[in-house]
């Protein structure tokens, strides 16, 4: 059963083909879609994350911080 709020399957790919949500070709991002991660076209290579997605700048701000924090650490 589809969530009460996710768009169709037709909006999501008009979203994802729509050049103007992303940026350089290559970045995602696109604030009406609310989801921070989804499979490529070729499933196998793996998954895009959407910029625009509050949650998805979170996760990379505590990777950032974990990242930073070993370097400190280690000297």
């Amino acid at each position: 059963m589809k969530k009460f709020d996710e768009p169709s399957e037709e909006t999501k790919n008009n979203w994802e083909n729509d050049p103007n949500n992303w940026i350089w070709g290559m970045f995602y991002y696109n604030p009406k879609d609310k989801r921070s991660y989804f499979p490529k076209k070729i499933k196998e290579l793996g998954w895009h994350a959407n910029y625009a997605n509050p949650i998805f700048i979170v996760i990379i701000a505590l990777i950032v911080l974990i990242i930073l924090a070993f370097i400190k650490n280690g000297r």
